[in-house]
């Protein structure tokens, strides 16, 4: 990949990537998420991320969104519990309209009363949605237990009582503290040239000069050690088994997810999946995942089968967990491992959209970009000792498990 980064002088970080492709995807990343935010607030990042599109001190909410639409193009964005991604999408040639937009959105958002009172319901609808479908539920529901008293610990929807009780002024006051120069980063994934591009950012963002503020984030404690069932009486039981780990700055992680895509990842024949369901069809899904954090990370595994079968799915996990723990992977099934991981990345690499947030993601976290050749490069790398160092984080005296059924 051909890419250029720049900083303007308000510190704004830049990201462009010169492509080949008749659609442009630009966007700001900005790192701040439902961690961010204070105790009786819950829900507010995502709730400033439903609303930027309702007003700005040009624009009406239908404006705003026949900007984009106008021309086939898209505006969306996303929330997790670091970091909030504005994102468009649309034919190649309209860079200007797209950062003018976005800068607009960012700057002068007001979050005008009457929308919020109807995007309050449309928020607690979401999550009553959210609510129905356990096996989407119970991975807050673990976090809440595993990172408990720590604001990593709180979902990123909220509540409804929370969510009905935000205003326009907390939604402001959110995006000015949060959405600075300085914590932000404009991505541009687009066959245009890359100085323009970055002549057209400081065009639409240079004047923006929000006053720093540092983020104060405490890293969780290590919660006790739980082992909990939930029974609502439904048809399926939905179980999280797994542990803390570490950050995303953490050099082992790449041990971490290539040991993690061997265990449970996409692949029919990934290891759980060939006993669970492929072997003995006990399971319709299993999957394991990395989550890591600027000071923090989550090892899981998902299992979703019928309530009697629990137990009997989670010994055969822990025997996989032991059997990694114990016996070095062998030269040859690690080779496998590692080419199978590294052609997933390369097929990733087809979906230009996310290439594209993934490039703002890892400007804003890392300050450099790191694609998926470089991941390539530190997992064809990784040792069987490695992979063995980090599968002793999941002895069993350190997993937790919930069980929702």
């Amino acid at each position: 990949m051909n890419y250029a980064t720049h900083i303007l002088p308000n510190g704004l970080r830049v990201a462009v990537s010169h492509t080949d492709a008749r659609v442009a995807y630009i966007g700001v990343a900005a790192g701040s998420g439902s961690r961010d935010e204070e105790p009786q607030r819950h829900g507010l990042a995502h709730f400033v991320e439903h609303t930027l599109f309702k007003g700005t001190l040009r624009r009406r909410s239908s404006a705003i969104s026949r900007r984009m639409e106008s021309i086939g193009g898209e505006l969306n964005a996303c929330t997790s519990k670091e970091d909030t991604i504005i994102y468009t999408s649309a034919p190649a040639g309209n860079a200007d309209r797209a950062l003018e937009l976005l800068a607009d959105i960012v700057a002068n958002s007001t979050f005008p009363a009457s929308e919020l009172e109807t995007e309050h319901e449309v928020v607690v609808e979401e999550i009553k949605s959210y609510l129905d479908t356990p096996s989407e539920n119970v991975y807050d529901e673990y976090e809440e237990r595993i990172f408990a008293g720590s604001a990593l610990a709180h979902n990123i929807l909220g509540t409804p009582e929370s969510v009905r009780a935000l205003t326009t002024a907390d939604c402001r006051d959110f995006l000015d503290r949060n959405y600075t120069p300085e914590n932000m980063v404009v991505y541009i994934s687009a066959p245009d040239n890359p100085d323009r591009m970055i002549r057209l950012v400081e065009k639409y963002f240079g004047h923006l000069h929000f006053p720093t503020r540092r983020l104060e984030r405490i890293e969780p404690r290590m919660a006790e050690r739980f082992s909990n069932v939930v029974d609502n009486d439904g048809f399926q039981a939905h179980t999280i088994y797994g542990a803390r780990t570490f950050s995303r700055f953490d050099s082992r992680r790449f041990a971490l997810y290539l040991l993690s895509n061997y265990l449970g990842g996409p692949c029919m024949s990934s290891r759980l999946n060939a006993e669970l369901r492929e072997k003995r069809g006990l399971v319709y899904s299993v999957d394991s995942f990395v989550s890591n954090f600027s000071d923090a990370g989550l090892f899981s595994i998902y299992i979703g089968c019928d309530r009697k079968n629990v137990d009997k799915c989670l010994r055969m996990t822990r025997r996989e967990l032991d059997r990694l723990m114990q016996d070095r992977l062998s030269d040859r099934v690690l080779d496998r491992i590692k080419k199978q991981y590294c052609g997933q990345l390369l097929v990733s690499t087809d979906n230009r959209e996310n290439m594209a947030m993934g490039m703002g993601k890892s400007m804003l976290h890392h300050g450099r970009i790191y694609d998926p050749s470089h991941t390539a490069e530190r997992i064809m790398a990784v040792t069987a000792d490695e992979v063995r160092e980090v599968a002793a984080l999941l002895a069993e005296d350190r997993c937790s498990r919930l069980t929702i059924c």
